[in-house]
């Protein structure tokens, strides 16, 4: 039976299912728990746009915008791709875990664009778990962000995570 501990921050609190590390292979092809809707505000568009220097106008000009085929502003691919982090509810981490870090994609798909003040939430599944040395793990999480109402996600992905054990 795994540990379940929680980690708090100023943002939120997340459990973690602890699992030893001899089994962490029992854990390819669970479905993890979708995190909560995420409203995608023109605020955190316009945010977004200021942080990366991308401020086209299809994310951040509404009158202009609205004169597209989408209607409205979008927002960008990157930044719907930034969410995966979110805090996901009983994530799996190996026992004794110092460092958890982003390891890079092996696959990014946008498949629709998503409107502001729409809603998304990701929907994660653990595809592999490669052990690289005794304290290294890498972890390939397989990822859809929904979009509220809609039948195409905004964006698949292949997400490699590394984690660092004592």
């Amino acid at each position: 039976m795994p540990k379940i501990i929680y980690i708090i921050s100023k943002y939120s609190t997340v459990t973690l299912k602890i699992v030893p590390k001899n089994e962490l292979v029992n854990s390819v092809g669970t479905k993890l728990e979708s995190t909560p809707w995420i409203l995608v505000t023109q605020d955190r568009i316009n945010t977004f746009a200021e942080c990366t220097g991308d401020n086209y106008f299809i994310h951040v000009d509404e009158e202009k915008a609205k004169e597209t085929p989408l209607g409205g502003t979008i927002a960008h691919g990157l930044l719907t791709l930034s969410l995966l982090p979110y805090p996901m509810e009983n994530f799996i981490a190996p026992e004794n875990m110092v460092h958890g870090l982003n390891y890079g994609f092996d696959k990014v798909r946008f498949l629709a664009p998503v409107r502001s003040g729409k809603r998304v939430r990701l929907h994660a599944d653990v595809l592999d778990i490669e052990r690289k040395d005794e304290n290294r793990f890498i972890f390939k999480i397989g990822v859809t962000v929904e979009i509220e109402g809609e039948k195409t996600p905004a964006l698949i992905a292949e997400w490699m995570n590394l984690y660092i054990t004592e």
